[in-house]
């Protein structure tokens, strides 16, 4: 009976986990089409709530639409499309880069320095390093 409720237990906060990861991701990618220029646009007439419900949700796709490149993501909870044109589309995918080249650097740097530690206490919490204890007369 404990293993069965410890197994329950422990499969719903994995799911709450799953849940709680995606939502952030999808705030982010919001977040960062906005800071990219794209326009939330809410889709208005049976046309382009036809193209809406077509559209796949939470992906960028690549449309043409009199004559010009346009880039959409659908936010299917949101009801709302976020477009923008090629070169918003590319100023999206410098922030992405950049995003990802952030995450990297901290990923590679030490944990002492990520955590803003090193040399917090002074050359003599962890006692004399390398000649910082001198004698004065």
């Amino acid at each position: 009976m404990k293993a069965r409720s410890l197994s329950l237990a422990l499969t719903t906060l994995a799911a709450i986990a799953l849940i709680g990861c995606a939502s952030s991701d999808i705030s982010s990618t919001r977040s960062q089409l906005s800071s990219a220029g794209f326009f939330e646009v809410t889709p208005k007439g049976p046309k382009q709530e036809k193209l809406y419900a077509e559209a796949p949700a939470y992906k960028m796709h690549q449309i043409t639409a009199e004559g010009k490149t346009l880039y959409v993501y659908k936010d299917e909870k949101r009801g709302t499309a976020f477009v923008g044109d090629t070169l918003k589309f590319r100023q999206y995918q410098r922030l992405l880069m950049q995003e990802n080249t952030a995450e990297q650097e901290a990923v590679l740097m030490p944990p002492d320095l990520a955590m803003g530690w090193y040399g917090a206490y002074g050359p003599y919490f962890h006692g004399p390093r390398y000649g910082t204890l001198r004698h004065y007369r």
